[in-house]
């Protein structure tokens, strides 16, 4: 069976799509707070390894930029943001219209599952503090049928 990933256009198609988020957030006086302290230059590139390996893709951001601890970390220590998240998805949604990912109905949908619940999940989980959350966490990998144990 086809991964996430392939479906969505690889790295290529994960790459335009953190592309088009990215200017989505970017253009949302809410969500762009989140980057208002700065991003690395690679932001883009990045996102797409993250989502590459977690829709089942290459190991590329584990082996070349972290774990899922060093991840949640840059997410968390920022109190509750429950209107920035519900934002966010919506950026997402937009972007994969966008990129033309949306006319697969499946795939969307899997997509729209995967970045809402990493977002209100995984991302939102240590609002008090980025120390709070633990070492050695890897990057939940996600499937056509939801979240793999």
């Amino acid at each position: 069976m086809q991964t996430v990933y392939d479906a969505a256009g690889g790295i290529d198609g994960l790459r335009r799509l953190a592309d088009a988020w990215h200017r989505r957030v970017m253009a949302d006086d809410v969500v762009a707070h989140a980057f208002s302290h700065g991003f690395h230059p690679q932001h883009v590139e990045r996102l797409a390894a993250y989502w590459a390996e977690a829709l089942g893709g290459p190991s590329t951001y584990s082996d070349s930029y972290g774990d899922e601890t060093t991840v949640v970390r840059m997410h968390s220590g920022n109190g509750e943001h429950d209107e920035m998240d519900r934002r966010a998805i919506a950026c997402f949604d937009q972007a994969l219209a966008d990129v033309g990912l949306a006319s697969d109905s499946a795939l969307r949908q899997v997509l729209h599952d995967y970045f809402a619940w990493a977002t209100t999940t995984t991302m939102a989980r240590y609002h008090q503090s980025a120390d709070d959350v633990p070492n050695g966490l890897s990057i939940p990998r996600w499937s056509w049928d939801g979240l793999q144990a």
